[in-house]
């Protein structure tokens, strides 16, 4: 039995994330032998702001970043807008308009095999898109017997969208997570029909922090109802995600952890 290993990284927040990904994002593959690494991009920016900017893509990238997924936030970036139609490597939600620049998913060879990435955004709370249900059925029709293994990622505000999406695709999706709200789940699990799932990997950025914020912008914000300015937190960060383990005979996802 061979197996592949799938490490998926949580929103990455700020310019110190992206740095220390950069420094230990290889290391730690090659000690855990991941074999694909996905990481959600969309909020990695330099400086202050939401947002993916092309240098931080970039560095992610070359720091070992199979894919980059994004959400709502992708477009941000006026360079990042332009940057889209030139690479196959950086994904936004499959379920904006045709017209958006870029695509919703991707495929990608690893180890032989051919990884489909796909990634949508939830309509719950968020934006009135199309049906993610939709989007990702058109493109798992699209590429049928073209891919040997597939990867979701959920940009969801709500955990119902995200468990609905997740048992819908059961059995045709490999490995399925969650991104957006910032906070890991404990509820990584094997589905009935053998793929694997989170509801949230968390995110990579500042511990002391709400949500990568500064703890007193949205403490403010919530007590006084004030417009205060969002600005990024500093100090130790940390990295949160999840390794899916696949069966490459069974094709069924073997642990999530």
């Amino acid at each position: 039995m061979s197996q592949i290993k799938i490490l998926a990284l949580g929103d990455v927040v700020g310019e110190n994330a992206v740095e220390y990904i950069r420094r230990r994002l290889g290391r730690f593959c090659d000690d855990n032998a991941i074999d694909f690494t996905v990481i959600n991009g969309e909020n990695a920016c330099m400086g202050q702001g939401n947002g993916l900017d092309v240098v931080s893509a970039k560095t992610l990238l070359q720091s070992g970043a199979d894919v980059i997924t994004s959400g709502n936030h992708i477009w941000h970036k006026k360079d990042m807008r332009e940057y889209l139609d030139s690479t196959d490597l950086i994904i936004r939600p499959a379920n904006y308009q045709p017209s958006m620049p870029g695509q919703g998913y991707t495929k990608v060879n690893c180890q032989g095999y051919t990884m489909l990435v796909i990634n949508v955004l939830g309509v719950i709370y968020i934006e009135p898109l199309d049906s993610p249900f939709a989007a990702v059925e058109q493109i798992l029709e699209r590429e049928e017997g073209r891919y040997d293994f597939a990867v979701l990622d959920i940009h969801a505000e709500a955990t119902s969208e995200k468990y609905a999406l997740a048992r819908y695709f059961d059995g045709r999706i490999h490995a399925m997570f969650g991104t957006h709200t910032h906070i890991p789940t404990a509820d990584n699990q094997v589905l009935k029909k053998g793929s694997g799932f989170v509801c949230d990997l968390g995110m990579c950025g500042p511990v002391d922090s709400i949500l990568g914020v500064k703890n007193e912008c949205i403490i403010e914000r919530l007590v006084n109802a004030s417009q205060q300015k969002f600005e990024l937190a500093d100090g130790e960060i940390e990295a949160n995600g999840v390794i899916f383990t696949l069966d490459t005979d069974s094709k069924k996802c073997l642990s999530v952890e």
